[in-house]
C-alpha cells in the first residue's frame, strides 16, 4: 500500500529528537517486558560503500539501535547473499534488515532462513522476484541512465578466467548516481566507488524473502539508476509499505532522515 510521504523537509535535527524520545518508551517491548531492539542490518549496493548510511547509523546509534553495514562484496548475486546471510548467523535476536541499491538483491536472498529477520526496508532498492536481475529490472522500463555511463574494466580471476567490473564513468556519476549532492562530495563518492561485478549485476535472484517477511520501501522519485515506475511495481507486488520522496538515487545519504524514519516504521509495526 502507498503512504504519502509529505514530509520532505525533514531535517535530520527534527528526527533524532523525535527518535530519542522514542526510544525511551520503545526500551520495553509489547508487553512492557524490557524487550531488547532489534539490530539493523545496512547493505550497501554496487559504485558505493558502506560509508553512504553514515547518517542513517548515526540516528540509529543516537536512538540506541545496534547497527551494523558490513561490506557487500560485489561479485556475484548468490556469494554476496551467502555472505551477508552468514553476518546473520553471528546476530542474536531481531534484526531488520535495510538495503540501498543492488543491496536489495542482497538481502532478498539473504534473508531466506533467518527467523530473527523481522522486517526488509528497501531504500531506493532492488527487490526482485525469483529469476530476475538488478541490470534486467533497471532496464526493464525506460528512464535509467546507468547503462551508458558504465566503465567496463576487465579483471583476471585467480584460475586465470576473466571476470568484468563496472564503473559509473566519473564524468557521468553527479547526474546518474546522486544529483542532489553537493559536487565536491559526488567528485569524491566517484573516485572511491566500488565496482559491481557483472556476474553480481545480471545474476538471477532466488526465492524472494518478502513474500513471507514484511516489507517497507522508501521510492527516491528522481531516481536515475532504477525508474521509480520500477520500484513502485517491485513494491506493490511485495506488498511494502510504501513512501516517496524526491530524492535522487542515494536517498539515505540526501536524505538520511527519511531513510530512518522508514526503518523505524519498520520497527514500530513489528515489535
Amino acid at each position: 500500500m502507498r503512504i504519502p510521504y509529505l514530509k520532505r523537509a525533514l531535517t535530520a535535527v527534527a528526527v533524532a529528537t523525535t527518535l530519542i524520545a522514542g526510544s525511551v518508551s520503545a526500551q520495553a517491548g509489547p508487553s512492557g517486558t524490557g524487550g531488547a531492539k532489534p539490530t539493523v542490518v545496512l547493505v550497501h549496493g554496487a559504485f558505493a560503500d558502506a560509508s553512504g548510511f553514515d547518517g542513517t547509523i548515526a540516528l540509529l546509534q543516537r536512538a540506541g539501535f545496534p547497527t551494523i553495514a558490513p561490506a557487500n562484496p560485489l561479485r556475484d548475486t548468490a556469494a554476496d547473499a551467502a555472505y551477508i546471510s552468514s553476518v546473520l548467523d553471528t546476530i542474536t535476536g531481531p534484526v531488520i534488515l535495510a538495503a540501498h541499491s543492488y543491496g536489495g538483491v542482497v538481502i532478498t536472498n539473504a534473508a531466506r532462513g533467518h527467523a530473527n529477520v523481522k522486517a526488509l526496508v528497501y531504500l531506493g532498492a532492488f527487490a526482485p522476484d525469483q529469476g530476475e536481475s538488478a541490470l534486467q529490472l533497471a532496464t526493464s522500463v525506460p528512464g535509467s541512465l546507468l547503462g551508458p555511463a558504465l566503465i567496463a574494466r576487465p579483471w583476471t580471476l585467480p584460475d586465470g578466467s576473466q571476470g568484468t567490473d563496472g564503473y559509473v564513468d566519473p564524468a557521468k556519476f553527479r547526474q546518474v548516481f546522486a544529483a542532489d549532492l553537493p559536487e565536491s562530495k559526488t567528485r569524491l563518492m566517484a573516485a572511491t566507488q566500488r565496482p559491481g561485478n557483472f556476474d553480481g549485476l545480471s545474476g538471477l535472484s532466488g526465492v524472494p524473502a518478502w513474500k513471507s517477511i514484511p516489507s517497507w520501501y522508501l521510492i527516491p522519485t528522481e531516481d536515475k539508476v532504477i525508474p521509480p515506475a520500477v520500484q513502485r511495481s517491485m513494491a506493490e507486488r511485495a506488498g511494502s509499505h510504501t513512501r516517496e520522496i524526491s530524492s535522487s538515487h542515494v536517498v539515505m545519504i540526501s536524505h538520511p532522515a527519511a531513510a530512518t524514519a522508514t526503518i523505524l516504521a519498520a520497527y514500530a509495526a513489528t515489535r
